[in-house]
């Protein structure tokens, strides 16, 4: 009887250690799994790239923050829901899954939300080797590649109509002043015609002379010549000038944090900020235009300093932005004005990028109850070097 309760006892021994080794095993294959899931949210958080995991029925079983924002999609409400749906641009990329040779698809989406648009590099690839069983959705940003690859090529563009065009103006301006001269004989009613004739030519020639100086410029913008300046000053001045220029558009300043150092090219800055206050300027006048009734023209101008930058705002109550295609407001010839070139915007943002800035338009809060909104530019440079570390001290 004792050796049986022996064997038993030496039996149940082994099998509450084998049980016991079993669930260590468990743990910690379970604590490794952890482990490794929030590695992967970990890494998935910090890539740029969007990346969406999707189940066999195309439900979204995981989308990192980069993903949501490029989608325009709130990543909590969107666990469960079917990518198809909540994005349907990339639908038909889904359904070509495993239709083509190792079973990815792959193309380049345009994305729209918030009047903002983006260039996506959208590629499905299934998860193994059944596509029924899932895919995984990345996703690249392309929209500021794209924006440089049209940007070069209109430079050089702009280059090519800048000597082409510019070459025949000159006689064409002095034959419209020869045909002045020449026929001063003719009879009154005769010669009025004429230098009407002539006067178009003349006028015409001109406008063709100045929208070829400003293909001229943004085809050949000047490398800028930098120095410690004080930006707060820059931007007075720029809007003095403009102020003094308009009586029917008030231009209101305030400065946040006085003082503040930029280390840029003082002349191209100064172009680039007096191009967004008369920007503004012509929204507010067209909007006066069309509702002469309505709020007092006004642009507002603000300064200060943010996260180590120095922050320029020109805010109008105008017309405001319009509501598509705004990604492509500072691109070449993309204007919204029946006169416009579509080259101030281009030239401003190529400023700012010789500076390290980056320029952002969106709509302004409005300045009234009830108000359709404006627009606002932003302009964000960074400090001096010196002010920079004037402030980490401090």
């Amino acid at each position: 009887g004792d050796d049986e309760v022996a064997v038993l006892s030496r039996a149940f021994n082994r099998m509450t250690a084998q049980v016991k080794r079993q669930r260590d095993a468990l743990v910690a294959v379970n604590a490794e799994t952890e482990q490794r899931r929030r590695f992967i949210e970990t890494v998935l958080s910090g890539v740029s790239a969007g990346v969406v995991g999707v189940d066999s029925t195309g439900r979204i079983e995981l989308i990192n923050a980069a993903a949501a924002d490029m989608l325009g999609l709130r990543d909590a409400a969107t666990q469960g829901a079917s990518l198809a749906q909540v994005s349907p641009v990339l639908a038909p990329l889904l359904s070509r899954v495993g239709r083509t040779p190792g079973g990815a698809a792959q193309d380049q989406i345009r994305v729209s939300h918030d009047g903002d648009e983006r260039e996506l590099l959208a590629r499905v690839t299934p998860k193994g080797a059944d596509p029924s069983e899932g895919a995984v959705v990345t996703l690249d940003d392309l929209t500021e590649l794209v924006s440089a690859q049209r940007m070069a090529a209109w430079g050089d563009i702009a280059r090519r109509i800048a000597h082409e065009i510019k070459n025949p103006l000159t006689p064409i301006q002095l034959s419209a002043d020869r045909l002045k001269r020449k026929f001063r004989s003719l009879g009154p009613e005769d010669r009025a015609a004429l230098d009407q004739y002539a006067d178009v030519i003349a006028r015409q020639a001109g406008d063709i002379r100045r929208m070829v100086d400003e293909f001229s410029r943004f085809a050949r913008m000047p490398e800028p010549q930098t120095r410690d300046e004080d930006v707060e000053a820059i931007v007075r001045d720029a809007v003095l000038l403009q102020d003094a220029a308009e009586t029917d558009v008030r231009h209101r300043i305030a400065v946040a944090d006085a003082g503040p150092v930029a280390r840029c090219d003082r002349g191209l800055l100064s172009q680039a900020l007096t191009n967004l206050l008369k920007n503004a300027t012509e929204a507010v006048q067209a909007r006066l235009a069309q509702a002469p009734d309505g709020p007092a023209g006004e642009v507002r101008t603000t300064l200060r300093v943010e996260d180590g930058r120095v922050v320029i705002e020109i805010a109008d109550n105008g017309v405001g932005l319009p509501q598509t295609d705004r990604a492509r407001l500072t691109e070449p010839y993309v204007t919204t004005r029946a006169r416009g070139t579509g080259l101030g915007l281009a030239i401003v943002k190529k400023i700012v990028e010789q500076h390290g800035g980056v320029l952002t338009l969106t709509d302004a809060e409005p300045f009234t109850e009830g108000a359709t909104p404006g627009a606002l530019a932003r302009v964000s440079l960074p400090l001096s070097p010196a002010q920079t570390e004037m402030l980490r001290i401090a």
